[in-house]
């Protein structure tokens, strides 16, 4: 028994090391996805130099909470830690598209590629939101642009078919994106010929006013 007593101890050391960077690192990853949360409401508020300093900090929270699982392959792959690393990169690229900037990469990005491509396809839900405050603008021009990211994206990931084991779920969220895009195309569908119909009747006024 005196093996297995060994055994027990060293178990419990390493199980006891394992947890205390388990607690370590769950503030982290909290705190990130609040940021990259707080950070998509900058973008959303046309507030883009704000943002960018936010994506900095954002990279640097990234950073420290990959740097903590160094050595603990099992928790970096653990839901809550990719979940963090998800926003993080839905937050990145919202604020690229919507400032008209290149995508950041995966490597750029320092993310595995099933986080990198969850986050891609959440980032439509913020494109949605982006055009329909565009609509309201009536700048439903840009909104065709941001619409044709929406549909470049969807048709990347929709090509994107294996087991969830290895694209942890991104299936789900390939079908949440189509639903969305369907919906924004028949949102900037009707706008655009709303707009369209109002000029028509605007020039009709005209014309007739001076007959």
């Amino acid at each position: 028994m005196t093996d297995l007593q060994k055994i027990a101890q060293a178990a419990l050391e390493a199980l006891e090391a394992k947890n205390a960077v388990r607690e370590r690192v769950l503030p982290l990853s909290r705190q990130l996805v609040r940021h990259s949360a707080n950070t998509i409401r900058a973008v959303h508020r046309g507030e883009l130099d704000e943002a960018k300093k936010m994506l900095v900090e954002g990279r640097n929270l990234a950073q420290e909470l990959k740097g903590s699982l160094a050595g603990h392959p099992d928790l970096y792959h653990s839901g809550y830690t990719q979940d963090a690393l998800k926003e993080f990169v839905e937050a990145n690229i919202t604020y690229a598209l919507i400032a008209g900037e290149e995508l950041p990469s995966p490597k750029e990005l320092e993310v595995e590629y099933p986080a990198y491509l969850k986050g891609l396809g959440e980032a439509v839900g913020e494109m949605r939101r982006h055009i329909l405050d565009l609509i309201r603008h009536g700048e439903t021009e840009r909104g065709e642009e941001i619409l044709g990211s929406m549909e470049d994206i969807y048709g990347v990931l929709v090509t994107i078919d294996y087991p969830k084991a290895i694209t942890h779920g991104l299936r789900h969220i390939t079908d949440m994106v189509r639903g969305v895009l369907e919906r924004t195309r028949g949102d900037l569908t009707l706008a655009i010929r709303q707009t369209e119909l109002e000029k028509a009747l605007k020039e009709f006024e005209e014309r007739n006013l001076w007959k």
